[in-house]
């Protein structure tokens, strides 16, 4: 799988990167077809403490998208919320192709 990392307006760190190829590849238990992952770090500009966003898409064999956005106050905390949200999508995906 190809996972593709970016920072809007700022620079992510090696830890942060490693820990983010290290959740998203995970997805890869779920379903061992992903093509790509692209994940798009923001800080959104409002005054509140929960202002980290991550956004998470994956492309699938079959011409679907994947995707998830989760907003925390830490980047870490909002990938993990956002990697939980795709492997449910992925799982019920996954059910539709069986049934």
């Amino acid at each position: 799988m190809n996972i593709k990392i970016h920072s809007v307006k700022f620079d992510a760190d090696k830890k942060l990167i490693d820990y983010i190829e290290a959740k998203v590849g995970k997805l890869m238990q779920v379903a061992d077809d992903i093509l790509t992952a692209e994940v798009i770090l923001k800080i959104d500009n409002s005054e509140k403490n929960e202002n980290k966003i991550a956004e998470v898409s994956i492309d699938i064999p079959h011409g679907t998208d994947i995707f998830a956005r989760k907003q925390s106050k830490s980047f870490e905390e909002s990938v993990d919320d956002a990697t939980a949200a795709l492997r449910r999508q992925l799982k019920k995906f996954k059910e539709k192709q069986r049934g």
